[in-house]
């Protein structure tokens, strides 16, 4: 196996272990907030979330993507950030339309909604992480020297 290959299955495996540890932390939390602390339910998955989210930036950036570039904590937390308030929005919205135009109650029903919306987004962030977040090294070009250019 080459080493694109090692690197992407280090990657994909070290973002689902990253991902699964951090989902967990997500539906307890959510579960602890909102059936037995009895915030909101849209409070509950924001600040659900946003505990995940960190915990899952400093995994990534120091397992998942280690290998890639590195663009400074500030910036790729900001963006981090930002693709995590996106999916945050897409995540909340859907609890909030499950929860308030639907009229469901039910933690039940409200945890189906969450783990589908965190299906959706964990795609979404995967993507734009190693896209923009945590982008691929630049490589360098090995320059070939043939009889041409020698003599051109």
């Amino acid at each position: 196996m080459g080493t694109t290959w090692r690197l992407l299955l280090k990657e994909l495996s070290a973002f689902g272990i990253v991902g699964a540890v951090c989902f967990v932390i997500d539906v307890a939390l959510f579960q602890l907030l909102y059936a037995h602390v009895h915030l909101g339910a849209v409070t509950a998955k924001t600040l659900s979330t946003l505990v995940s989210m960190t915990v899952a930036y400093f995994a990534h950036r120091y397992w998942s993507f280690s290998h890639r570039a590195r663009t400074g904590v500030r910036r790729e937390y900001l963006l981090f950030a930002v693709v995590n308030g996106v999916t945050l929005l897409l995540t909340v919205g859907v609890v909030a339309f499950v929860r308030y135009p639907l009229g469901q109650e039910s933690a039940l029903v409200l945890q189906l909604a969450n783990v589908a919306s965190i299906a959706v987004g964990t795609v979404v962030r995967y993507l734009s992480y190693r896209t923009w977040v945590f982008p691929a090294l630049p490589t360098v070009p090995t320059a070939t020297r043939t009889p041409e250019t020698l003599t051109g």
